[in-house]
């Protein structure tokens, strides 16, 4: 862990995502890029890609798979905002909107590859990175992605100390939670325990 995080770097990245403008035209909206993290960010939060209501609110997890997911993690609205080692960078940073038969479409793969590369080097203190759904899981670990995003997730102790895959925590996945409780008896006991610790020191 660096002792003086140098925020330079960083503030440059930011500013530069939040300004892109590269999807105007390709979304029904304009862009409004949304990312949270600090020089002293150590626990990474990497979703897929902003709902609606993030996009109106422009912070992460303002809606009610963000309350799902801080119950996972085990902290309040509070510290979620209020404690800068918690960050959130989703791998497309825009709102792609809302597909004809429901649900979002999924995040642009052109988002990650010309921001990811940039925002994850300057982030040298990370802990450890949360992969939260099937898109997220295969962008960062490709070849060793599974099959799909429950084999991936049911394989969680493969990916080591410094990655977790999770399913989304949306009301959609409520059926997939239920058909496997295996996720919350054993990994999201260990999921809160590694949030206790980074959060403690």
């Amino acid at each position: 862990m660096t002792t003086s995080p140098d925020a330079s770097g960083l503030d440059e990245v930011l500013a530069d995502i939040r300004a892109c403008r590269v999807c105007l035209g390709q979304l029904p909206h304009t862009p409004r890029p949304v990312v949270r993290v600090f020089p002293e960010t150590r626990l990474l939060i990497c979703g897929q890609a902003p709902g609606r209501r993030v996009h109106e609110s422009g912070l992460p997890f303002t809606d009610p798979s963000g309350d799902r997911l801080r119950d996972w993690l085990g902290v309040d609205y509070e510290t979620f905002y209020a404690d800068r080692r918690i960050g959130v960078a989703a791998q497309a940073f825009c709102y792609p909107g809302t597909a004809p038969k429901g649900g979002d479409y999924p995040p642009p793969k052109r988002c990650a590859e010309l921001w990811r590369p940039q925002l994850l080097a300057e982030l040298p203190d990370v802990e450890l990175t949360l992969l939260v759904g099937g898109y997220a899981q295969t962008w960062a670990l490709g070849d060793r992605a599974k099959a799909n995003m429950t084999e991936t997730v049911r394989a969680w102790r493969e990916y080591g100390p410094s990655i977790l895959p999770l399913p989304h925590p949306s009301w959609r996945n409520t059926a997939w939670l239920r058909r496997n409780p295996w996720f919350e008896a054993e990994v999201l006991p260990s999921l809160r325990q590694r949030v206790r610790g980074i959060l403690s020191t």
